[in-house]
């Protein structure tokens, strides 16, 4: 029987989550929560200079907004210092790694002069094979023995077989002088020890994996399948990086892009299942397979994402999506809604969502059942409200006072006041906008009236006409 999925997501808490974090946190909870297997998360805290709280508290906002849940505590890879050590250790004990007394001065003169002679740079340490009693008593490090011939072969899901020549391999360093373990050592060691059994990560770490599998090897610990995914590009066909706007994950929160919407983006980033673009949660955990990441750069492309955005919008569970927007305006810092707010708003959703794009957007649609009394009309609504368009609410409200509330109802009468003024709905339909929300951009008249109710939509045209 197969042992269970384990993967892990890792970030350095050195800044918010960004984009392609954000994705590969993704692909790792998709493909452990679709086998039933564990999602695990460590925070890669060793650069303790550049590592903030405030930075890991952006990094598990920004998951718990797009609702990648983990298994289990956080690991610390700081707290861990102590076991990397313990390994390195370990590996010097059998003989597989040794102490290293060049000074970096003299890995530099080294370098230098193999560079002038236009030889290989990479430094073969004199002390790989020294005897013990010829150690000086002065600081050392510790390197791991790579092996000096031969070749590693990186069995990769995503980028198929990639084979690294052993001579091009140096002799890492394991610990440092002081003490302190190495990044590589100290993935490797956390990842064994959480039983990670599929590592996935960004390609920019592909030649980490063979100067990995030297540890790995060498404690005679299995190696886990690897697959490194391509980065994401922005329009220009560049690295993502700041210049192409915002990259935190939070970010795109405050811009009001639905959670749902943005897994479904994120996971087409680099992956696909056929001609599929849209998608729920529950077949993208059906669907994701490692053999479907293509090798090549994906780009990132607004346009997609407000277009699989306004998709999810439009399909959201009304209830769900009220919920969504008041998180959204609390991330937004913006007014939080009152319970009356909030009840219009669900009420309103059938007729908000079906266009809207981003929660944003919805949110100011929703301007009619957010308002209240009296109505501001903005400068583009009041051109609708000249005196003759007032003269004509006036005589439309008593007609609407004895009307039954429901659609078919309001536009008879609607229709009937119209033909007996020798004119068309469409010239109503400004000045009841601009009277019952305030804005010559709406929602229909009539889902408006229904929304809002007899009593509240004569009130503001009692209002307008005032």
């Amino acid at each position: 029987m197969a042992a269970p999925v384990v993967t892990r997501f890792a970030p350095s808490p050195t800044g918010f989550l960004h984009i392609g974090g954000a994705r590969t946190a993704l692909f790792n909870w998709l493909y452990a929560r679709g086998r039933g297997g564990r999602f695990l998360l460590r925070i890669e805290d060793t650069d303790r200079a550049r590592s903030t709280p405030e930075a890991t508290a952006a990094i598990l906002q920004g998951m718990a907004w797009l609702g990648l849940d983990h298994d289990g505590e956080i690991v610390s890879q700081f707290n861990n210092a102590a076991r990397h050590a313990e390994v390195a250790l370990d590996l010097l004990a059998q003989g597989k790694a040794y102490k290293c007394f060049a000074t970096q001065e003299e890995i530099t003169a080294f370098r230098e002069a193999a560079k002038a002679a236009g030889k290989s740079t990479l430094y073969h340490s004199p002390w790989r094979d020294a005897p013990a009693d010829s150690h000086p008593d002065q600081p050392y490090v510790l390197r791991i023995k790579a092996p000096r011939d031969g070749t590693t072969v990186i069995r990769d899901q995503v980028q198929g077989e990639v084979t690294i020549q052993n001579n091009t391999l140096d002799d890492m360093v394991l610990l440092r002088s002081d003490g302190t373990p190495v990044y590589m050592l100290a993935v490797v060691v956390d990842d064994h020890d959480m039983g990670v059994t599929h590592v996935v990560r960004g390609d920019d770490h592909l030649n980490n994996a063979a100067r990995q599998m030297m540890i790995y090897d060498a404690m005679g610990w299995d190696v886990p399948v690897w697959a490194h995914i391509p980065l994401i590009h922005g329009d220009d066909g560049r690295k993502l990086s700041k210049r192409h706007g915002a990259l935190g994950a939070q970010e795109y929160q405050v811009m009001g892009y639905p959670a749902a919407g943005m897994r479904n983006y994120l996971a087409r980033l680099g992956w696909s299942h056929g001609d599929d673009e849209f998608f729920t949660d529950a077949q993208a955990l059906e669907w994701f397979d490692l053999d479907g990441i293509r090798k090549s750069p994906a780009q990132f492309d607004l346009k997609k994402l407000e277009n699989i955005c306004g998709q999810h919008i439009a399909a959201a569970d009304d209830a769900a999506l009220r919920q969504e927007c008041e998180s959204y305006l609390e991330a937004a810092e913006l007014p939080a809604l009152t319970e009356q707010q909030s009840d219009g708003l669900e009420r309103a959703m059938y007729c908000l969502k079906e266009r809207a794009k981003t929660l944003t957007e919805l949110i100011e649609k929703a301007h009619f059942i957010l308002t209240n009394r009296p109505i501001e009309p903005d400068e583009k609504a009041a051109k609708n409200l000249d005196p003759a368009s007032r003269t004509m609410l006036k005589e439309l409200t008593p007609q609407l006072q004895n009307a039954s509330w429901d659609k078919q109802s309001l536009e008879e009468v609607m229709n009937g006041f119209a033909a007996a003024h020798d004119t068309k709905f469409g010239k109503l339909a400004g000045p009841l906008r601009a009277a019952l929300a305030g804005r010559a951009v709406t929602p229909s008249v009539y889902d408006m009236m229904l929304v809002l109710g007899p009593e509240e939509t004569l009130a503001r045209l009692t209002d307008a006409v005032a």
